[in-house]
Order: C-alpha cells, then structure tokens, then sequence
C-alpha cells in the first residue's frame, strides 16, 4: 500500500477533523521509585559493636548532627577513629545536602589501612550511590548499624554529645563564627582533651602511641 510523504501539520489536521486521539504510554512511577530504592544500597552491620579497637586508620565510624544558632541551622558531619577517638576529618554546611558528606570523605587521611572499614546509619547519605561510589574509590568498606539502633554507632553519637556540651554553639551570631568555635574545638578535641579511657592522653597522643607499638618501637 503506497503512503504519500506527511509532514506533521497535516497529520494533526486530518486527526482534529476525524477527531481522532492518539493513546501516550507513561512511565510507570513504580517502576521509578523501585529504580531510586536500587540505587541506594544498605550494608551489613560489620562493626557489631567492636569498639574496642588497637590500629589506629583501620575502623571509622561517622554521622551527622544539627547545630542551633540564631534561628537557624548548621549541620555538621565528622568522620572519628574509633580506636584513638580522633576526629579525623569534619565539615560544616548550612545545607545537609550530598556535598556536606561527600567534602568530609574528602578531607579524610589518605594513610589508611588495607580495607579499613567505616561505620554510619543508614540514612540517605550514606546509602547514596555517590557516597558508595567515592568509599569505594578509596578502598574502604561500608557497615551500617540497625535501621534505628543508635547504639550501633555509640562512638561518634558520644563525640557529638561532648562537642555539645562544651562548645556554646547556640550564642553564635554568624555562620563563620560557628565554624570558628567548631574548628577550635576540634583541635582542642584532638590535642589537648585527654580521655581517661586512652591511658590519660590525647587521642592524636595515644595514636601516635599505637603506631610506635605497631610499628615495633615499644
């Protein structure tokens, strides 16, 4: 059967005038909220609570809490070695958007040990293919705590709850200076606030005592 060459014009003039109705398939909306569920990946619980732990850039644990100021917020993420109680790498953002974990990640030693592991929940960032993605790239590997278990990642939960209680972050009149008062605590944290639990040093003191000891010189 021989068809004559239409533009598309005169195929919507002679569907107006036999009215005539032209059936559009659309996308299944399951099928896209089943696609966005597959691309965000839970873990297995690989820490179960080990937090007692002796090499120091082996196990990490991190989270992310919100700070109050001047009727606003700030969010702060931070990534803590669970054996020397560092807080190895930290960032602090107005938006708890991806960027907020990814920059963290970022700012994370690059002496870590062979498949050193990092511990979260499983909240939207960390289940992120972005953030799959980049712990990959690094060479560590995910464990999650139990979907509402905040037991599971007691380490950092009790960092942010000494950050807390010791910095009055709530009378900050500006984002710089929450971040100043952040910042300086973090080297406070680090440096010069000694844990009894740690031999009574400081926890870049006693991971600088552990890697002696790994390393054979006491």
């Amino acid at each position: 059967m021989y068809l004559p060459n239409m533009n598309h014009k005169k195929i919507q003039r002679i569907m107006r005038k036999y009215e005539l109705v032209t059936k559009v398939r659309r996308r299944n909306p399951y099928k896209l909220v089943m696609k966005k569920r597959l691309e965000h990946r839970k873990f297995p619980n690989i820490l179960q609570r080990e937090f007692r732990q002796n090499i120091p850039y082996k196990v990490f644990c991190t989270d992310i809490t919100y700070l109050p100021f001047k009727d606003r917020f700030a969010y702060l993420s931070v990534i803590k070695d669970i054996t020397s109680g560092e807080a190895v790498a930290w960032n602090i953002s107005a938006r708890p958007d991806m960027a907020l974990v990814m920059e963290t990640v970022r700012k994370i030693r690059s002496n870590l040990t062979t498949n050193a592991l990092i511990h979260s929940d499983q909240g939207f960032h960390y289940t992120n293919p972005s953030y799959i993605k980049i712990i990959q790239k690094i060479g560590m590997i995910q464990s999650m705590s139990g979907k509402g278990s905040c037991i599971d990642n007691a380490p950092i939960e009790s960092f942010f709850g000494h950050l807390k209680d010791e910095v009055d972050y709530k009378k900050c009149q500006s984002f710089p200076e929450l971040y100043s008062r952040i910042s300086d605590y973090m080297v406070y944290y680090n440096y010069h606030r000694k844990q009894w639990s740690r031999n009574k040093m400081t926890p870049v003191e006693y991971r600088n005592h552990l890697l002696i000891q790994t390393q054979g010189g006491g």
